[in-house]
């Protein structure tokens, strides 16, 4: 019996965001699956705008599975996981050990249709764009909680602001500059 898919639906309550008060709580689920559709979307504008020849299924499918250690280790608080250089090691490490952990629960026969998924090229284009996206899908969590009078977010909104503007991708502009901004207007905006 393998558990690998039933651990991997753990991932529903594994919250976001642990040292900061929340209005809408997120899970790394919820999280996963935004940071998939966004990849998807940055794969698609960088191939349609840029001249890119990136598989946005493929991207999105990175996207799905880039939090799986997030299972066994929980979510990381980012003033915790980057507090110095040898904590952000420690915590790679755990990461990985806890991916690794996850990936042998597969039948071994299925290992290998998983294991660039769980385990992609950190320096690879496909992953820069799912990091790309997580950034920018962190970002839109402090714009959403800053539109419902959460102040607790205004520091991480401006942080990964411009960690966001400092990142050299068209793909990341051309989202910022033409999807963005709609998420800090109400539904009766939108419409």
């Amino acid at each position: 019996m393998s558990h690998f898919f039933a651990y991997i639906s753990k991932m529903k309550w594994i919250k976001r965001w642990g040292l900061m008060k929340n209005t809408a709580e997120e899970n790394i689920m919820e999280h996963s699956w935004q940071v998939a559709v966004v990849a998807h979307g940055l794969a698609v504008i960088k191939n349609e705008f840029f001249g890119g020849s990136v598989d946005p299924e493929h991207i999105a499918l990175l996207a799905l599975f880039h939090e799986t250690g997030e299972v066994i280790t929980g979510d990381f608080a980012t003033p915790v996981k980057y507090f110095n250089p040898e904590m952000k090691n420690a915590v790679h490490d755990m990461e990985h050990l806890a991916k690794s952990r996850i990936h042998k629960m597969l039948p071994r026969e299925l290992q290998h249709s998983y294991e660039p998924l769980i385990f992609p090229d950190e320096r690879g284009e496909d992953y820069r764009i799912v990091k790309a996206a997580d950034r920018i899908c962190a970002y839109l969590k402090c714009v959403e909680e800053l539109k419902w009078g959460n102040r607790e977010f205004e520091k991480a909104e401006a942080s990964i602001r411009r960690d966001i503007e400092a990142i050299d991708r068209d793909e990341v502009r051309y989202f910022m500059t033409h999807f963005a901004e709609s998420f800090s207007l109400t539904l009766d905006e939108l419409n």
